[in-house]
């Protein structure tokens, strides 16, 4: 047994994964009604989302524990790109509404239910509360925001510990980072039961009647992750950046298009940040932090979904007011995580900018849970692969402009 784990542990990952795809694919079409395969993929999901909260607040609070003074990191370069990077994404949306404008068939929507937000402010606030909830409670319930505020103060109260005390946060961040493997080691088997799960439902024929949607969504995303985030990796490193965004796309992109999960995927993105030789100190925040507020699917989808909208009902929407809406989008996008139902709830927050009603815009909200077994897919491989990729454009950066800080090349 033990030199058959070997074996399957030396197969690349990426490789393992695609074979547990098409076995997934495979399994859906011939024996869709052994709906006890789609377990598999329940618990990969359920055993990402549970060891997350707890990798995250020991390595943040770890590494700020060992963090000498004057120690430099990129947080405020990483911070600044997620942002840049949520409004030039909701920009490509506007871009890509005015070159090919979907009108949409509303019906009764089935989201009476959820409760959308009634504006910036209800998020923003909802944003600042998950800061300063109790941590017990922050991380039992993957609230990374408050998860990331307290491990910031216990790791910097603990910079006076002894180092007995530091060796021990070590112990424990090194004894998650190990679970986390063993984990991402099965995710061929997880990868399987989710894509049998999406097949076995038949999901994908419902989609086909909203096929222009589907197609401006995921094209937007797609021009983003392929040409505006390789611009901007290119302004970093000034040199190819195709490596680094196939890479990210392969590792990272692939297992968040299936968990649909930014908060699953942390610990996938923290091992390809150690595998790239990244600096932890950076990385153990900008990761989990990234998982919350970089949000560029969140921000094409909501800026998509209500030009939309106001198409449908025609209303005439100026470039100045789509540019509004933008930055808007941009910033509702950040905490679109911390309100439930994700970016679908903040799409009538955006229809209200052109003043359509909320009773339109929840039908709208519907169409996009129709469409969300595509859109929600691709918005969250697109939102936490460049966790990774901007983490890693701030390092070139750094690396560029202050060889003297590094020792030795990164592996990126």
């Amino acid at each position: 047994m033990k030199n058959l784990i070997q074996k399957w542990n030396s197969i690349s990952l990426v490789l393992r994964i695609l074979c547990g795809l098409i076995v997934g694919i495979i399994l859906g079409l011939c024996i869709p009604k052994v709906t006890v395969i789609a377990i598999l993929g329940d618990l990969f999901v359920g055993a990402l989302k549970a060891i997350a909260p707890l990798l995250v607040f020991f390595l943040v609070m770890s590494a700020l524990a060992h963090m000498g003074e004057g120690q430099k990191t990129n947080m405020g370069f990483i911070v600044a790109l997620y942002m840049l990077g949520n409004l030039f994404s909701a920009l490509v949306a506007v871009i890509a509404c005015r070159l090919f404008p979907v009108t949409l068939t509303l019906g009764k929507a089935a989201t009476e239910d959820v409760t959308p937000p009634s504006g910036v402010g209800e998020v923003l606030k909802n944003l600042l509360l998950n800061v300063v909830s109790n941590p017990i409670a922050s991380i039992v319930n993957a609230n990374y925001i408050g998860i990331l505020a307290w491990a910031c103060i216990f790791g910097i109260a603990l910079k006076a510990a002894s180092p007995a005390t530091k060796n021990l946060l070590d112990d424990f961040s090194n004894a998650l980072s190990t679970a986390v493997k063993w984990v991402i080691s099965c995710a061929p088997f997880g990868i399987m039961g989710l894509i049998f799960n999406v097949i076995s439902e038949s999901g994908l024929k419902a989609l086909l009647s909203y096929g222009r949607l589907i197609l401006v969504l995921v094209g937007s995303m797609a021009f983003v992750a392929l040409i505006m985030n390789p611009l901007i990796v290119f302004f970093c490193s000034r040199k190819n950046p195709y490596p680094l965004v196939f890479k990210c796309l392969v590792r990272s992109f692939i297992t968040a298009f299936f968990t649909r999960s930014s908060a699953a995927n942390i610990p996938v993105n923290m091992e390809l940040c150690e595998e790239m030789e990244l600096d932890e100190n950076t990385y153990s925040v900008s990761i989990p932090l990234g998982a919350t507020i970089n949000m560029a699917g969140a921000a094409i989808t909501i800026s998509v979904m209500a030009l939309s909208a106001a198409n449908t009902v025609g209303v005439s929407v100026d470039f100045g007011t789509a540019l509004i809406m933008c930055v808007l989008a941009a910033l509702s996008a950040a905490g679109a995580s911390g309100v439930a139902g994700g970016s679908l709830l903040l799409i009538p927050m955006a229809c209200s900018l052109f003043g359509i009603s909320s009773d339109i815009a929840m039908q709208v909200v519907g169409v996009g849970f129709i469409v969300g077994v595509i859109q929600d897919s691709c918005e969250t491989g697109l939102n936490s692969s460049t966790d990774v990729l901007f983490t890693a454009a701030a390092e070139l950066r750094d690396r560029r402009l202050h060889p003297e800080r590094y020792s030795k090349e990164a592996n990126i």
